[in-house]
Order: C-alpha cells, then sequence, then structure tokens
C-alpha cells in the first residue's frame, strides 16, 4: 500500500475515532437522562451487569478507575434509584458486596435492548475473519482506552 494511502487512511481513522467515541459519549448521555443517572452512573451498571455477580466496592473502583471513595458515592446514588443493593458476603460478613436489583436490572437491559436492536444487523454483510477483525479491533481499543485513562488520572499527559 502506497504510504500517502496508509497515512491517509489513518488520519481518516483519527477522524472517525473521534467522531465515534463523542457519538457515544452523547448517547450515553441521553441514555443516562433518560434513566434519570449520571453517565458514569451509567456505564457502572452497565459494567455491573457485564460482572456475573455482586462485587465490592473497591471492585467497582477497579472498573470504573474512581477511587474508592467516589465508588462509594456512586454505589450511593445507584443504591437511591433502585438500580444495587448492599448484601453481606455470605462467605466472608464482614465484606460488603453490591449487587444489582434484578428487576431494575432487566428493565436497564430492555431499554439497552430496544436500542440496540439494530447493532447486529450493522454487521451482517460482514464474514467471520471480519467480523473477528472487527472484535479485536473493539477489544484493542477499549484497552487502549482504559490506559489513556489511567495515564490521565496518574498526571502523566501534561500540557506542554
Amino acid at each position: 500500500m502506497p504510504e500517502n494511502t496508509r497515512s491517509e487512511l489513518t488520519a481518516e481513522l483519527a477522524v472517525v475515532s473521534r467522531r465515534h467515541m463523542a457519538s457515544y459519549a452523547l448517547f450515553s448521555q441521553a441514555l443516562a437522562d433518560h434513566l434519570g443517572l449520571h453517565p458514569t452512573d451509567l456505564q457502572c451498571l452497565n459494567l455491573l451487569t457485564l460482572e456475573g455477580g455482586p462485587v465490592t466496592t473497591g471492585r467497582i473502583a477497579e472498573l470504573t478507575g474512581l477511587t474508592t471513595g467516589s465508588a462509594t458515592r456512586l454505589v450511593d446514588r445507584l443504591e437511591r434509584a433502585g438500580y444495587v443493593v448492599r448484601e453481606r458476603d455470605e462467605g466472608d460478613r464482614r465484606r460488603v458486596l453490591v449487587a444489582t436489583v434484578p428487576e431494575r436490572a432487566a428493565e436497564f437491559g430492555r431499554v439497552w435492548d430496544r436500542l440496540g436492536g439494530g447493532w447486529t444487523a450493522l454487521f451482517d454483510d460482514l464474514d467471520d475473519s471480519e467480523l473477528a477483525l472487527f472484535i479485536d479491533h473493539l477489544r484493542r481499543a477499549t484497552d487502549f482506552g482504559a490506559q489513556q485513562a489511567e495515564r490521565l488520572r496518574a498526571g502523566e499527559v501534561r500540557e506542554a
């Protein structure tokens, strides 16, 4: 592939990626508004529904990149909104776990399904190897985004 084509493609990829991130952030805000949540709380709820069971507030801090104090306040807000409950860990009664409220998690899932119903149709014209490439891209982009967020939180990115 000629170098100018490659550089043109990477420049277009940068623009398209920024537009995608902005679009998703605005979608997340609209969904959070619809559900009466803060966008960070919405994304935490999203992550909690993917965890497969109750987690500690420390785990929520890991998932979100928040401090444990901020994660505790986030859990407080989700609890007040009726999306999560705190419960004692049966294996270690000193530990408190955060669990999603099944009915509210199902409601969240239904809203997500209604909005994302056409998502898989976007990929109908891709063969399995193209779909696998897209999945790999999303995993790599997710990991990269998490690394960059950590750099920002650590103060590693400074103005010139």
